[in-house]
């Protein structure tokens, strides 16, 4: 009986501490990633996806061997005047999706190694860490497609709602 009692408790305690140990883990969902076809000798390309954080978060890094430097940008508007630069990072607020995409935050990849041709995966990894500095390493593969191929069809302008 008593060594019933110890499995039982066993059993008990390490799934206890498998749910525990899991639910220490922010859970990151990475969705709609791809990557902008470039020309031959073209410099620099872009990756574009959502990104849904379970808790609050934030996008630290991406990096990817198809380009020497990747780097976190904004496209921002101010006083009719477009920017873009670097960021440190994106914050994920927690439950709430985030876009990167070509008129906001984005991923640029420059100091392209090759061509990225339609059909390419392109290997993306992501560090997201959150609130409580807990980091999360993402990997993902990003068809490329043309900037066209990819335009975001919920924006038809000539439907009547």
């Amino acid at each position: 009986m008593t060594a019933l009692f110890f499995n039982v408790a066993r059993v008990l305690l390490v799934s206890l501490l498998t749910a525990a140990s899991a639910s220490a883990f922010a859970q990151t969902r990475v969705d709609d990633a791809w990557v902008r076809t470039s020309v031959p000798g073209q410099p620099s390309s872009g990756a574009f996806m959502r990104i849904t954080a379970d808790t609050d978060s934030k996008l630290l890094s991406v990096s990817s061997p198809v380009a020497r430097d990747v780097q976190i940008h904004e496209m921002s508007m101010t006083n009719d005047v477009m920017r873009m630069g670097p960021v440190d990072s994106v914050p994920l607020p927690a439950g709430k999706t985030v876009s990167l995409d070509p008129d906001g935050y984005h991923v640029m990849l420059m100091g392209l190694v090759g061509q990225i041709k339609a059909g390419d995966q392109v290997p993306l990894t992501l560090t997201v860490e959150d609130a409580r500095g807990v980091r999360e390493t993402i990997e993902v593969k990003a068809p490329a497609r043309a900037m066209m191929d990819s335009m975001d069809m919920s924006h038809d302008h000539g439907s009547m709602h």
